[in-house]
């Protein structure tokens, strides 16, 4: 199994994402806003070096796991988390420009940087104090870094 896959088949297949979509499909994607809870939508954004990252079937890999099930069953258990995926590695990466109306397409990342972006949540949190405390939570933090952005509302 390629690496990519094996790190997050096992967290893929014990956490129940029921009710939580990536695309967020039936909901408008421009809305950061719950007028009814008074709530702001946050994008954590997951950084970790890959060459760092245990390897699959390891016991630091198993532990990594578990950390990411607990962390995402609480979110989901509070009605914090929206939305939330891993990605496969930056090598799978593909990236677009147009200039002058013309598409080029160039494999890899953007730009080389030490740590790559390994996934995301949305949470839904009452501020950037509450959606900060729930990031530092996030397992990579000990090792990476997250990146916390809320999401722009257009009404």
């Amino acid at each position: 199994m390629e690496y990519a896959t094996a790190r997050w088949v096992h967290f893929l297949r014990n956490v129940d994402f029921k009710g939580y979509h990536s695309s967020i499909k039936g909901r408008p994607r421009w809305r950061g806003y719950n007028r009814e809870s008074c709530q702001m939508k946050y994008m954590c954004l997951i950084y970790g070096d890959e060459a760092k990252h245990p390897q699959p079937g390891t016991p630091e890999m198993g532990q990594l796991m578990q950390d990411y099930m607990a962390f995402t069953k609480d979110i989901q258990e509070k009605s914090v988390m929206v939305a939330g995926d891993p990605l496969q590695p930056v090598a799978t990466a593909t990236t677009v420009r147009v200039r002058g109306g013309k598409t080029d397409t160039t494999d890899g990342p953007f730009a080389e940087t030490k740590e790559q972006l390994g996934g995301y949540y949305i949470l839904e949190c009452k501020d950037l104090d509450e959606a900060i405390a729930y990031a530092a939570r996030i397992p990579t933090a000990a090792s990476g870094s997250i990146e916390v952005r809320p999401i722009m509302v257009f009404d």
